[in-house]
């Protein structure tokens, strides 16, 4: 029960005792204490300071991709513009080239055409104009098959030169 009811011996001791480990603790302990304790908030200081760089440069680079992607969709507009005008013109160029083969055949066929028309209807001039003589060959065979008949032929003949 001594513990309960300190006496003075054993509080001096006790102050003593405290007062030296303070004291010891104050010129050794504490200072590199301090120092460590200093050092652990500069290295938090830092460590924040580098977090807050990197989370800006974050930001930064979040932008500058920002800014890449709308550049690259961007171009990528104007390549597929750039296709749709090209194709448009090729198509454009090709339709105008098809219509004008395709006037250039229909008058080549046109003239074919009117050139076979022209040699068909000379053939059918011709072909007329040969059975007109055969026809008109045979009449006048026929006519010209007995002498009276020639006689006679031949005095109209000769009235009608008289007239004329």
């Amino acid at each position: 029960m001594e513990l309960i009811k300190p006496e003075i011996g054993l509080l001096f001791w006790m102050s003593v005792s405290f007062l030296t480990l303070l004291f010891l603790l104050g010129k050794f302990a504490w200072p590199m204490i301090l120092k460590s304790l200093k050092e652990r908030e500069d290295s938090i200081a830092e460590a924040l300071n580098s977090a807050r760089r990197a989370k800006e440069e974050m930001a930064a680079l979040v932008a500058g991709n920002e800014r890449l992607i709308q550049q690259a969709r961007a171009e990528r507009d104007q390549m597929l513009k750039e296709a749709r005008d090209a194709k448009d013109a090729i198509l454009a160029e090709a339709k105008t080239k098809s219509q004008s083969e395709a006037n250039k055949i229909m008058a080549a066929a046109r003239e074919t055409i009117t050139t076979e028309k022209l040699a068909a209807i000379t053939e059918l001039k011709n072909q007329v104009a040969i059975m007109s003589i055969e026809i008109a060959e045979k009449i006048l065979r026929q006519e010209l098959s007995n002498d009276e008949k020639q006689k006679s032929l031949m005095q109209n003949l000769m009235k009608d030169i008289n007239l004329n």
